[in-house]
């Protein structure tokens, strides 16, 4: 899931986050339409998983929850990695 700097929050699959999250930052063809109106700002949570279907998914199932659910994620993402 991605920030924007606006604080919209975008989610979707790869197998290289960094690399995608650049790809959104740079902006051009590589990056999503969502980033063109509100850049994108932070990687704010990955979850890995075991392959593609289940990636896929997940990123459904995710996209279906509300907004303070999905700040839950993030919230408990970002203590997780504070602490590593």
């Amino acid at each position: 899931m991605v920030q924007t700097h606006g604080g919209r929050l975008y989610t979707g699959i790869t197998t290289d986050p960094q690399r995608r999250f650049k790809e959104h930052c740079a902006g051009g063809k590589l990056g999503a339409r969502f980033f063109r109106t509100d850049p994108a700002y932070a990687i704010a949570f990955v979850e890995p998983q075991s392959d593609r279907s289940a990636a896929s998914k997940r990123e459904a199932a995710v996209k279906k929850l509300t907004r303070q659910k999905k700040l839950l994620l993030v919230t408990a993402y970002t203590a997780n990695n504070a602490s590593s």
